[in-house]
């Protein structure tokens, strides 16, 4: 039996470049940016991948926004328990409907969201039961989540199969953030869940880049510096890794926002979608992104103005990547990731692509789903 949970309002902020989606006055502000909700198409997403347990698996869902209707949209036949106020769901009605489905002794909960929900979910449960997080949100740091939607579902599938009944605990790990939307980045770690496992389906924790880094950084700076055309836009992700690039050029970087600089000055400051689609409607444009530490996202974690419109734009040959050695090296082989919301886009970005690694330095890494 599976369990499926669907937090509405998780990944909200993202494109509109609030950089989370907690609390009902982001939750507004984000609506009035014209943010439309993505989980529940990520939960699709999963659940098709256990289509050939059609007809042998039962799946609890909470009603409506936070199970239901994607179950259905999925192609299975939902047994609902609960209840929800639609359109003002909050953390009490996740944690409610976790502790119902152990109850109800699912095998597995599948929770669409990010950190906060994991935080949620684990608060109702512990490490009692396996769970998985499909996801969702913008803030990914916590290990208890597959790399993407469909992986999440295929390790389900193995799961609840009986082919793979590996499991192991995965850090929850949370920001506070009003403190990320300042640029304070200091994750609190909330415990423990238990998660099926592979370790190719799995995303690792987020890591901090070693302090040793700076000369490296700097040279990275400098030669992306050298490079920069008149009238091109550079669209700069955020991290520790860009942040010297506007350094070098006397500028302030936004650590956890998207920046664009024109003609080595500031154009804009912590973007979001639509202001990066407007800079692109009447400039040239490069994007220049690092890999998240201990993760190897590009796309789709933390940088979701990003978005796959503005990557359409751009172009695969205008994505610059930086990052240190230290930092590819950390990934032991495994490639970077690639998570922006569209499948599409996501295919053309994988492949192989060359990573500014120092000062006319360059390695050739491979990019996957």
């Amino acid at each position: 039996m599976l369990g499926l949970i669907v937090n509405p309002v998780a990944g909200l902020g993202g494109r509109v470049g609030l950089k989370g989606s907690d609390g009902r006055e982001i939750q507004r502000r984000a609506r009035e940016l014209g943010a439309t909700p993505l989980a529940a198409g990520r939960a699709i997403d999963a659940l098709r991948r256990l289509a050939p347990l059609l007809g042998d698996l039962q799946i609890l869902s909470y009603p409506g926004e936070m199970g239901e209707e994607a179950t259905v949209a999925a192609g299975f036949t939902p047994v609902v328990i609960g209840s929800i106020t639609p359109g003002a769901t909050t953390p009490d009605d996740t944690m409610a409907a976790a502790r119902e489905m152990q109850r109800r002794q699912a095998d597995l909960v599948l929770f669409a969201g990010g950190d906060g929900t994991a935080r949620d979910v684990y608060r109702a449960l512990g490490d009692s039961i396996p769970v998985l997080g499909i996801p969702a949100g913008v803030k990914i740091l916590s290990a208890a989540f597959a790399i993407h939607p469909a992986a999440a579902g295929d390790l389900a599938r193995e799961f609840l199969s009986g082919e793979s009944r590996h499991v192991r605990q995965a850090e929850v790990l949370d920001l506070d953030e009003e403190a990320y939307r300042a640029g304070r980045v200091s994750p609190r770690l909330y415990g423990y869940l238990k998660i099926p496992y592979r370790r190719r389906l799995i995303q690792g924790r987020k890591s901090p880049s070693p302090l040793d880094e700076r000369g490296t950084l700097e040279a990275i700076a400098q030669d992306v510096v050298d490079q920069m055309e008149e009238g091109v836009a550079y669209i700069v992700g955020p991290g520790s890794t860009t942040r010297p690039i506007l350094a070098r050029l006397g500028l302030e970087k936004t650590l956890v926002g998207v920046d664009v600089v024109l003609d080595r000055q500031l154009l804009l400051a912590d973007a979001n979608e639509a202001a990066l689609l407007g800079v692109l409607g009447r400039h040239r444009a490069r994007v220049i992104v690092t890999p998240i530490g201990g993760q190897g996202y590009l796309f789709g974690r933390g940088n979701q103005p990003i978005s796959p419109s503005v990557l359409r734009a751009v172009g695969r040959e205008n994505i610059l990547v930086v990052g240190a050695p230290e930092k590819i090296h950390a990934l032991r082989g495994r490639p970077l990731l690639v998570d922006s919301g569209d499948p599409e886009v996501d295919r053309w970005l994988t492949g192989y692509m060359k990573i500014l690694t120092g000062y006319h330095e360059r390695i050739v890494y491979r990019i996957s789903t």
